[in-house]
């Protein structure tokens, strides 16, 4: 039996093979199953799949070296993967229309999947009113509970990130660039404290430079891991606005701080408003859009922090309750998938699930569901 590093290789040399997007990624698995399966094909069968001769050539002769760098960045502390088909790959993302294959994080993997989730985007060149406001916001949502992903421009993204942390809450940056780097470089020390406090993410290998192309697939990232985007100062020609019409394009809802007509930040966020997104002026507006007014746990990253400070022994040294616990989501987790995860029996999982919801390190939620705590 092939190790889950194994098959991680062929992952990531299938991401590196030039002439294979989402798109043409998607429709490998789709005809293939598993990328080991695509490295194995002939030439004559990938040709008639449509790819062109460089990307065949390519797929006969992989670039191990550059797989096995990869690797090697793996093994860094914080540094993990998520591919398309892992359990823990955020459901949310694995629906949108091309979602990445392959997720590079770096930081705290688990904040990917926190829900709620609210990505904030907006002006790069804000006013100081609209960098205050997107702080304030964002400040107020964390510590309601909602984890905030923005894409760690200068501006706007930077107020949202550090509003997040301000305010004790998670926070997910997805980069237009390999994780080995930090774009913009004054956002470094940011980008620091993000890994510390949530996630780094982004579908680019390490070793790869910010490029004009890759921001508008960063993006689709950002709106694809939230359930809204809030735009907050963008001009009428915006990278904010793509965001925008990606999250619409995805089912997300859209909202939009309204500003002054002869602000020439605030003409894209009026556009929306009369393209009839939600106007949105304060954290409560959020709550009321969103319907998480009853919803939403008053929850921190301290509190998060704490409940990771719990002994081991207070889980149990039985690798049966372990298994149980780790591969029960931080959304809701039907017992079906921890029964197929974990490979137990459903009267061993079920009565562990009680032993560990007696314990506060799950709780029930609708559905015949479990959410961890811990």
């Amino acid at each position: 039996m092939q190790t889950i590093k194994d098959e991680l290789r062929f992952w990531l040399a299938l991401n590196r093979t030039p002439g294979v997007g989402t798109r043409t990624f998607s429709l490998l698995l789709e005809h293939l199953g598993e990328p080991r399966a695509v490295f194995d094909e002939s030439a004559a069968t990938m040709t008639a799949l449509g790819l062109p001769a460089h990307t065949v050539n390519f797929l006969q002769q992989p670039d191990w070296s550059a797989v096995q760098r990869d690797l090697r960045w793996l093994e860094g502390d914080g540094n993990s993967v998520l591919t398309l088909h892992d359990p823990d790959y955020p459901e949310r993302l694995r629906e949108i229309p091309d979602p990445p294959p392959v997720l590079f994080l770096r930081g705290r993997q688990q904040c990917i999947a926190q829900q709620p989730q609210l990505a904030v985007v907006g002006s790069r060149n804000p006013t100081h009113g609209g960098e205050v406001l997107a702080a304030d916001i964002t400040e107020q949502m964390a510590g309601r509970g909602v984890t905030i992903t923005s894409g760690l421009a200068l501006g706007i993204d930077a107020a949202a990130h550090r509003g997040t942390l301000r305010g004790g809450g998670w926070t997910i940056a997805v980069a237009g660039c390999g994780l080995d780097r930090v774009y913009p470089a004054r956002n470094r020390e940011l980008a620091h404290e993000i890994v510390e406090h949530g996630t780094l993410v982004s579908e680019f290998p390490p070793g790869t430079p910010p490029a004009r192309d890759h921001f508008p697939r960063r993006n689709r990232i950002i709106s694809g891991l939230a359930q809204a985007v809030l735009v907050v100062e963008a001009a009428a020609r915006s990278g904010s606005l793509i965001t925008a019409r990606c999250a619409l394009e995805q089912g997300r809802d859209v909202m939009a701080v309204p500003g002054a007509p002869y602000n020439p930040r605030s003409r894209g966020c009026n556009a929306l408003l009369r393209q009839g997104a939600a106007l949105v002026e304060t954290a409560d507006d959020i709550q009321m859009e969103m319907g998480w007014t009853a919803t939403v746990r008053q929850t921190s990253r301290k509190e998060v922090r704490r409940a990771e400070t719990i002994d081991n022994k207070s889980i149990t040294a039985d690798s049966s309750q372990r298994a149980v616990l780790e591969n029960t989501g931080f959304e809701p987790t039907p017992v079906d998938s921890v029964v197929e995860r974990s490979g137990l029996t459903p009267e061993a999982v079920s009565s562990i699930l009680l032993m560990l919801e007696l314990q506060g390190l799950v709780v029930s939620a609708p559905g015949g569901c479990y959410c961890r705590t811990a």
